[in-house]
């Protein structure tokens, strides 16, 4: 009896239990998109104005932090649904581009909350795919910030938007053009460049796995986006929307991250508007193995809640 205890005990040194092996850590790490919250950030300035919201963000981005949460709060909060790895959005944080010290101190907020940031998103810098090679290279140098940033936070990525204006394929050879100066760039401080699918070109999956096969970058990749395949957006909504299931397909050899967009659920706990278990089925058979981050964008959930079904979804099914 005594030699049997023993044996147990050793063995706990390797299994969980005396003849089962130790649980290992899912493939998928659940991380959290700091936009699942931007109505709690924003408040009521984000109306859908994004003409005025745009304007605002260039003469005074701190007044549009008028929700109930702040952004500088983020790793305590995120902390608080029990994820260890956050996604910033740069639009809450505009006017600290150049802020070192701002950095040094929210660094030391994700250590002291236990988490790390995955990748910051990086919008309104201007157009990495624009026709015109000077300004093209300016949108490129705009993110340069947003690079050292993710350095100084120790996160591997930032992700940017392929956009510009022309035929499918000059946008495409102009964003290709964008996207390896910047990844010269971001290469020297190790740090990855992500395109995600976000409207027009770019949520077409072809026309964004052929801009990575032109880019040919090792840090240079894909942020598949279980929502964004819209196409051709008008005032009544989407007129030419992409197969999510194409797309995310052909989007995933290039994947540094994935980003699981959610709109509503049902009962059952299950999104109402994408199959999950089909979705992630084609994440797992790519062989993906890194974060899958929340990014709630409904309406009938509060963002809270929003949040926490789907954080509940993709343990379910991960």
């Amino acid at each position: 009896m005594k030699q049997i205890i023993i044996g147990c005990f050793i063995a706990s040194i390797m299994f969980t239990s005396c003849g089962s092996k130790k649980k290992q850590a899912p493939d998928l790490n659940i991380s959290l998109a700091q936009w699942s919250l931007h109505k709690s950030f924003f408040g009521n300035t984000l109306n859908g104005d994004w003409e005025r919201f745009g304007r605002l963000l260039k003469e005074n981005p701190d007044s549009l932090l008028q929700g109930k949460l702040h952004p500088d709060d983020f790793p305590k909060i995120a902390a608080g649904y029990g994820v260890n790895t956050i996604e910033l959005v740069n639009t809450f944080y505009f006017s600290k581009a150049k802020d070192t010290a701002y950095w040094t101190t929210f660094k030391k907020k994700c250590d002291d909350a236990g988490v790390k940031v995955g990748l910051i998103m990086c919008d309104a810098l201007g157009d990495i795919g624009n026709a015109d090679s000077v300004e093209r290279q300016k949108a490129v140098a705009n993110h340069y910030d947003w690079v050292m940033i993710a350095k100084r936070l120790g996160a591997p990525t930032i992700r940017v938007n392929a956009a510009g204006t022309g035929t499918a394929e000059e946008v495409a050879k102009n964003a290709a053009d964008g996207l390896q100066k910047l990844g010269a760039f971001a290469s020297k401080e190790k740090i990855n460049v992500v395109v995600e699918n976000h409207g027009g070109y770019s949520s077409d999956g072809l026309w964004l796995a052929g801009v990575m096969k032109a880019v040919n970058m090792e840090n240079v990749g894909t942020l598949p986006d279980f929502g964004n395949f819209c196409i051709e957006r008008t005032a009544d909504g989407c007129k030419k929307e992409y197969d999510r299931y194409k797309g995310v397909t052909e989007l995933m050899p290039y994947a540094k991250g994935v980003s699981a967009k959610t709109y509503g659920f049902n009962t059952d706990g299950n999104e109402t508007q994408i199959d999950y278990a089909r979705i992630l089925k084609i994440v797992k058979e790519a062989g993906f193995k890194g974060n899958i981050g929340i990014e709630f964008e409904g309406d009938k959930l509060s963002e809270d809640e929003g949040i926490k079904a789907t954080k509940a979804l993709l343990e379910k099914l991960r």
